[in-house]
C-alpha cells in the first residue's frame, strides 16, 4: 500500500445499511491513502443514504454541514414499539393497527407539518451534563431531556400497507426521524417504530450524485487513484450555500493577519442587507481561490472563521509583493463614500 498523502475535497458517499459511519469512514480513508478525513453527521446502522466525508482541508467545513436541512424516506412499522424507536430496539408495546390512511394523513397534517416541538429520544446522542444521553438510557437512568423547535418543511405519504407507512420527510437541523415515528403511532394510538431509513438529500448537495463503496474498491483495487480524486467535489462544497466574497490583495492580508475588515461588501449588491444581519460567508481572491470563511460580526466587519492553513504562506507572499493593510480600509472606504453619494 503506498504512503498516505494530504488530499481536499467532499466525497458524496452512498452509506450502506448494517455499518456504522465511523466505520465507513475509516475505510474510505483507507482507500483514499488519505492524511485526515472526517463525516458530516452520523447516519445509524440500520440507515442508508447521503453522508458527505470530508477529506483535508474541507473537514474544517464538515461540522458546518450539521445546520443544513436533509430530507429521509423513513418506513415506519405501527403496532410495535421499541425504547429505542428503531428495529434494533426491545420490544415493549404491542397493539392492534386500527387506523385508516385518511386518519393518518390528518395527524400529519395538525401535527407535523410546519415549525413544531420535538422531544428528542433519550437514545440519541445529545449530552446531558457533559455525557451523551444514550449512556444513562443503557444503565436506565431517566434525565430531563427538554423539547426542541424544529421545522418540517414537507412531509408526503409515499406508501401505505397496513401496518407499514413510507413517508419523505424534508426538514430542518436537529430533527429525530425516530422521534417522530414514535410520536405519530402514539397520536395514532398503535405505536410505531422505524423499520427503515434512508437520507435522500443535504442541502447544498442537489443534484449529485453519490458513491456506493463497491466503486471506490474497485479503483482502489486497481490503483486508479486519478479516477478516485475525480469523484471528489471542491473543497468548498460543505458550504456552497453561502454567499460569496472576493477580497482585494489588501483584504486578505489583513485577514490573514487575523485582523477585522471594514467595509468588507462595498461592491457586493447585497451590501445594505449583509450590513443589517450577521452571517457566514465564502471567501475567495482571484489568486488563490477559496480562502475559507468569514463572519461580520457587526455591521461593516468581517472576520475570518475557519480560513484555511495556508493562510501564513499567503501573507508573506501578499507581503512580499508590497502588499500594505493601510490600503485595505481606504479603498474599500472611498468605494463606499462613492456608492452612497
Amino acid at each position: 500500500m503506498s504512503k498516505r498523502r494530504d488530499l481536499d475535497g467532499v466525497l458524496l458517499f452512498d452509506k450502506p445499511l448494517e455499518v456504522s459511519s465511523n466505520n465507513i469512514l475509516q475505510r474510505i480513508k483507507y482507500l483514499y491513502r488519505a492524511n485526515k478525513a472526517g463525516h458530516t453527521g452520523a447516519l445509524d446502522p440500520l440507515a442508508s443514504g447521503m453522508l458527505p466525508i470530508c477529506f483535508g482541508e474541507s473537514t474544517k467545513m464538515a461540522t458546518m454541514m450539521l445546520d443544513s436541512d436533509k430530507e429521509y424516506e423513513v418506513t415506519i412499522h405501527f403496532g410495535v414499539r421499541t425504547n429505542t424507536s428503531d428495529r434494533e430496539g426491545e420490544i415493549i408495546a404491542t397493539k392492534e393497527v386500527n387506523v385508516e390512511l385518511a386518519q393518518i394523513q390528518t395527524i400529519i397534517a395538525q401535527h407535523f407539518t410546519g415549525e413544531i416541538l420535538q422531544k428528542p429520544t433519550i437514545w440519541s446522542a445529545l449530552k446531558y451534563q457533559g455525557k451523551p444521553l444514550y449512556e444513562y438510557a443503557r444503565k436506565g437512568i431517566e434525565v430531563p431531556i427538554p423539547t426542541r423547535p424544529i421545522n418540517i418543511y414537507e412531509i408526503e405519504i409515499l406508501a401505505w400497507e397496513k401496518p407499514f407507512l413510507t413517508l419523505r420527510v424534508y426538514c430542518s437541523k436537529g430533527t429525530y426521524i425516530r422521534t417522530l415515528a414514535d410520536d405519530l403511532g402514539e397520536m395514532l394510538g398503535c405505536g410505531g417504530h422505524v423499520s427503515a431509513l434512508r437520507r435522500t438529500k443535504i442541502d447544498g448537495f442537489n443534484n449529485c450524485q453519490m458513491v456506493t463503496i463497491e466503486t471506490l474498491e474497485a479503483l482502489a483495487a486497481n490503483q486508479e487513484y486519478q479516477a478516485l480524486d475525480e469523484l471528489l467535489l471542491p473543497l468548498e462544497a460543505p458550504v456552497s450555500s453561502y454567499p460569496a466574497l472576493t477580497l482585494s490583495d489588501a483584504q486578505l492580508l489583513k485577514l490573514c493577519l487575523g485582523m477585522t475588515l471594514i467595509y468588507a461588501f462595498a461592491e457586493h449588491p447585497q451590501r445594505q442587507e449583509f450590513d443589517q444581519i450577521e452571517q457566514l460567508f465564502r471567501i475567495y481572491h482571484h489568486d488563490y481561490g477559496f480562502i475559507g470563511m468569514g463572519h461580520n460580526v457587526a455591521k461593516n466587519r468581517l472576520r475570518g472563521y475557519r480560513l484555511r492553513s495556508n493562510t501564513e504562506k499567503i501573507a508573506r507572499e501578499l507581503k512580499a509583493k508590497g502588499v500594505n493593510v493601510k490600503t485595505a480600509d481606504n479603498e474599500q472606504k472611498a468605494l463606499i463614500n462613492t456608492l452612497d453619494k
